[in-house]
């Protein structure tokens, strides 16, 4: 950000040096932005998306990752949010276990523990400034 500028709108991000991770065995170079899709490109590209995260918080470029794997460096002011107004996609999370009748009390625990920390992160979404969150 500091070498290209804040990129302004999704389509801005063309011009940027995006870092890309391998998703399915193919470049995730298709990002969803609000409701649009931009394809971008950047310098690198790695199998491993934590090394990209890694590389975003060196300053290399502008990294497109979800809100678990971001939040803490968000936080720290490590990284920062960029289009704060545009979602990225949703990457639903579930549990899946037996009939609710058969939820053992550690299966119980631990779905009440994931329910108050995925609240806690959407809390730390919207008081970081973004706007849109999915449910």
């Amino acid at each position: 950000l500091a070498r290209h500028g804040r990129p302004l709108t999704p389509d801005a991000l063309q011009q940027h040096a995006c870092l890309l991770y391998m998703q399915y065995n193919r470049v995730y170079d298709k990002w969803r932005v609000g409701n649009r899709t931009v394809q971008v490109s950047g310098p690198l590209v790695s199998d491993d998306a934590d090394v990209i995260r890694r590389l975003a918080l060196q300053g290399e470029g502008i990294v497109y990752k979800s809100w678990l794997d971001v939040s803490a460096n968000i936080a720290a002011g490590e990284l920062e949010i960029i289009l704060p107004e545009h979602h990225g996609e949703p990457a639903p999370v579930t549990l899946v276990c037996p009939h609710r009748k058969q939820l053992s009390p550690a299966v119980a625990q631990l779905h009440l523990w994931l329910r108050e920390r995925f609240e806690a992160l959407r809390n730390r979404a919207l008081t970081n400034g973004c706007t849109i969150v999915p449910d």
